[in-house]
């Protein structure tokens, strides 16, 4: 049951959390061990409250859950995991993280009550609503970026961080609602009700948009954020989240992947590659060719 708890709270969907480094890293501050350790802290306790969200996500969909090919092997979908077990871990880790969250920084805490709020809702409410669906999950990844800002007491992370994040968040969220409408095809309304409110022509538009614009933010971002170097060097990282962007188009067009993106980027080497190049040129730029 214990291995049942740890599943149903998505480890591998942690990944997502690692956006709260962002303004570390960004602010300059990554060599300072006690912004580190206090990001490193509020990582876990942002790893600790989606894991709550998650759990009470699966016991409200596990009905239909039992419809989709993949969610239907999910702890409490298959009945693994007792819906009361679930729902009293969650409260124990609501408990518990909340007042770590508001002890670590009253701002940070006030963000993560606000995350898991605006999560509870799209559990309930807000993932019924066409397009607000996908944004309410954009809102989110800002927010973890957001509550890294406190924790290091940023002094120069740019307002175009957000822009950047929102703008990938959608492009993601979308991605994921065309593989959930592809790959279901007819039951797609029976597993999530929302999908009958999408089709692949305005999936498909709607991301084309989101790409060139997302593309567009970063490159304006490399050029007039005033936090960056004034030598314009972080200009260079732009082919990398290009080719980051365009991979992730092919596996989802081509592959037929984007249902788990967390899956994509911790399996697809290439993608990894884009990625970690990305980090390594914005690191080095940022703290040893400034």
């Amino acid at each position: 049951m214990l291995r049942d708890l740890v599943l149903s709270m998505r480890p591998k969907q942690w990944v997502k959390n690692i956006f709260v480094f962002a303004p570390l890293v960004f602010d300059v501050k990554l060599n300072r061990p006690t912004y580190l350790l206090r990001t490193l802290a509020g990582f876990v306790l942002l790893c600790a409250v989606s894991g709550v969200v998650y759990l009470i996500n699966d016991v409200v969909d596990r009905e239909k859950d039992r419809l989709h090919p993949r969610k239907r092997h999910r702890p409490i979908a298959a009945g693994r995991l007792p819906v009361s077990v679930a729902l009293a871990a969650a409260v124990a880790f609501i408990l518990i993280s909340l007042p770590a969250a508001y002890f670590l920084d009253p701002v940070f805490g006030l963000i993560v009550l606000i995350y898991l709020l605006l999560q509870v809702a799209y559990s309930f409410v807000l993932k019924r609503l066409v397009i607000i669906d996908v944004l309410t999950i954009a809102a989110g990844f800002v927010l973890r970026v957001a509550a890294g800002v406190p924790l290091v007491e940023a002094e120069r992370f740019s307002p175009w961080m957000y822009t950047c994040m929102a703008l990938l968040a959608l492009f993601i969220g979308f991605s994921k609602r065309r593989h959930e409408l592809a790959t279901l095809g007819g039951g797609a309304n029976a597993h999530r009700a929302i999908l009958q409110e999408y089709n692949l022509p305005l999936l498909d538009q709607i991301i084309t948009i989101v790409t060139a614009a997302t593309l567009v933010a970063y490159s304006l971002y490399t050029a007039l954020a005033e936090n960056l170097p004034p030598n314009h060097a972080m200009m260079l990282t732009i082919p990398f989240v290009l080719y980051s962007l365009f991979r992730y188009l092919y596996l989802v067009h081509v592959k037929g992947l984007g249902g788990e993106p967390e899956e994509i980027v911790l399996r697809d080497r290439p993608l990894q590659v884009g990625v970690v190049l990305w980090g390594i040129s914005v690191v080095l730029i940022m703290y040893v060719f400034r």
